[in-house]
């Protein structure tokens, strides 16, 4: 006859079925064992690494600090000091949205070490107006349409700043080269090449 569905019997009143549901229920007890356990042991904490204090003058004002030593002048901008300004794009230094000054120069914020700052003039977006007036690359942005969305923008004026300042600025095909290092996801180039042109050519203070 055929078996009717009915179970194979390894032994007396055993089943294969009731020996795998028997080994399943035992495992079980071993995988909520390990997990009381592991709950009870003490966490050890996380290890930090010893901080640095560093004193940078952002926007002309020394501003004393602790800092863990991998800390990118970003983070310290942006999590410790709220100066949200400069933005973090890509976080590898390929799209020029955290760019700031740091004496003068322009750099990458999330790749430069908030340690290297120390007793360094670091400007940021915040620090370019004087009180209310705006700067002079602030305002050609606005007259010349030249953002969309604005998340790139802060880093797009602080490169263009830069741009004039290191005399870059002389036609459009040179400031194109020399802004190519921030990328505006919008596309309002035609924009930013205009308004950084404009303040090159009025001679603009920058």
């Amino acid at each position: 006859m055929g078996d009717g569905g009915a179970s194979e019997v390894d032994g007396p009143g055993i089943t294969r079925r009731t020996t795998l549901g028997g080994a399943a229920g035992i495992a079980s007890a071993f995988v909520l064992l390990e997990q009381a356990e592991a709950q009870a042991a003490p966490q050890a904490p996380a290890a930090r690494g010893p901080s640095i204090d560093i004193a940078p003058i952002v926007n002309g004002r020394a501003t004393p600090v602790a800092v863990d030593p991998r800390t990118s002048l970003l983070d310290l901008l942006r999590e410790r000091l709220g100066l949200t300004g400069a933005k973090k794009g890509c976080d590898h230094g390929q799209c020029g949205a955290c760019t700031v000054h740091v004496d003068g120069r322009r750099v990458a914020s999330c790749l430069t070490l908030a340690v290297k700052t120390d007793a360094r003039n670091v400007t940021t977006i915040e620090g370019l107006a004087d009180g209310d007036t705006l700067h002079p690359m602030q305002q050609a942005f606005i007259d010349h349409d030249a953002l969309q969305c604005g998340y790139c923008t802060p880093g797009q004026i602080m490169a263009a700043v830069a741009c004039v300042r290191e005399g870059n600025a002389t036609d459009r095909s040179t400031i194109r080269e020399y802004m190519s290092g921030n990328i505006c996801r919008c596309g309002a180039y035609v924009g930013i090449v205009a308004a950084i042109e404009d303040v090159a050519k009025k001679g603009r203070r920058v």
